[in-house]
């Protein structure tokens, strides 16, 4: 069982090292962004969406726990905004950690957070998956996510 635990700025500081380094891997990946330019590309794109760090408006930061244990399993990021008078939250970043893969954590944070959006009074919730990241899609689709928009590519 997990729970999900607000950041305090020491725990932010770690997810935001780790999350752009992610991010800058997975442009790589998916072919829009060069190697040797990506992190500073993801440095930049994160100063953009958290002028503030931990408290930027909108933005949302917990720590996935595990209850047994206290152990840090992952990590969430949302924002929340609204949109045509409709309070809509996205997920910028979820993760959870490889020790902890496979134990259903990721369904479950998935749960806890309809919970937190339902408390922020949000009515709908998105997010970007990677094409490469089939598990990822796979556990938004069964978790009730559905495919809004598709952009696709060919390399020749």
């Amino acid at each position: 069982m997990i729970t999900l635990v607000p950041m305090d700025e020491a725990t932010f500081q770690s997810f935001l090292k780790q999350s752009t380094s992610d991010y800058a891997e997975e442009k790589v990946k998916a072919g829009t962004w060069a190697a040797d330019t990506a992190l500073t590309q993801a440095r930049e794109e994160m100063n953009r969406y958290l002028p503030q760090g931990l408290h930027t408006e909108g933005a949302y930061f917990y720590s996935v726990v595990e209850q047994a244990t206290g152990t840090q399993a992952g990590y969430l990021w949302i924002n929340v905004t609204e949109k045509r008078g409709v309070r809509e939250a996205f997920i910028y970043d979820i993760y959870i950690f490889e020790p902890f893969q496979g134990r259903g954590y990721g369904k479950q944070t998935l749960l806890l957070l309809d919970e937190e959006a339902r408390k922020l009074k949000v009515a709908k919730i998105g997010l970007h998956v990677f094409g490469h990241n089939e598990r990822a899609f796979g556990l938004y689709k069964k978790m009730g996510f559905q495919v809004t928009d598709i952009t696709m590519s060919k390399t020749l």
